[in-house]
């Protein structure tokens, strides 16, 4: 409860401080909405329903071009890994791409797959693949070499000595490779989505922009945040704090 009283008086604060500077008119409203103007233009979205259509497009995007990236990811991260030739040569490549923002691959991908679901679909795989392969490499690098032994010695080998020894072990530099690679993804759709119509929450935000309608503008913004807020914590953090009681990490309360 103490928890939920800070954040609900933090953000009150914000919405405070945020309403007084559209009251005092500083900047006009067409620049800067305020809170009650924003307010109904998330009614109006989530009444007309344009806000859940948008939602769930940019939601089964993400989705699938998620679960692909992570399947990549995973193969081509224990590739690098197990090979001293690849680790050598595509290792140094992956850390300078990861380096290069996900924005670039839009026009490869336009011109590729021009403007289709495909297009998106690529920069989204791209976004989040870097980052869930290093992730995936540096987990089975870093594991201890006696985990791997002890399996060895109680008999696992092949599949069996990656699932239930390496993998798990590997977990929790995993997880942040994931965590990441979601970031990185929901920023990728979202920018792949603004290129044309798209149904999506970036095609919302060019709307917004379009018809010079910043009340939508921050309006979808802020639904973009929460969706990501509402990911990581019911995703990630419960995972993370699942890892933690599994190794006997959790901080002392």
């Amino acid at each position: 409860m103490r928890k939920f009283a800070r954040h609900a008086v933090f953000y009150a604060v914000l919405i405070g401080i945020w309403a007084l500077l559209g009251a005092l008119k500083i900047w006009p409203t067409y620049v800067f909405p305020t809170p009650k103007g924003v307010g109904e233009a998330l009614y109006a979205g989530f009444q007309d329903h344009s806000f859940w259509i948008a939602i769930a497009v940019s939601m089964k995007r993400m989705l699938l071009g998620y679960s692909l990236s992570v399947v990549l990811g995973m193969v081509l991260g224990l590739g690098v890994a197990s090979n001293k030739f690849l680790e050598e040569t595509m290792g140094g490549l992956l850390v300078s791409l990861q380096s290069l923002p996900s924005i670039c691959w839009l026009p490869l991908a336009v011109l590729w797959f021009g403007l289709t679901e495909k297009a998106i679909l690529f920069v989204v795989v791209m976004g989040s693949l870097l980052s869930v392969t290093i992730a995936m490499e540096d987990g089975r690098k870093q594991m201890p070499k006696i985990h791997s032994m002890a399996g060895r010695n109680l008999g696992a080998t092949g599949l069996k000595l990656f699932w239930y020894v390496l993998l798990p072990a590997s977990l929790p530099f995993i997880l942040n490779g994931l965590k990441q690679g979601w970031a990185f993804a929901w920023r990728s759709l979202i920018s792949g989505e603004m290129i044309f119509v798209s149904l999506g929450l970036g095609q919302q935000l060019m709307m917004g922009r379009d018809l010079n309608d910043m009340n939508l503008v921050i309006a979808v913004m802020l639904l973009i945040i929460a969706i990501g807020y509402i990911v990581d914590g019911l995703v990630f953090r419960t995972a993370e704090r699942s890892l933690q009681r599994r190794w006997g990490l959790e901080p002392a309360s």
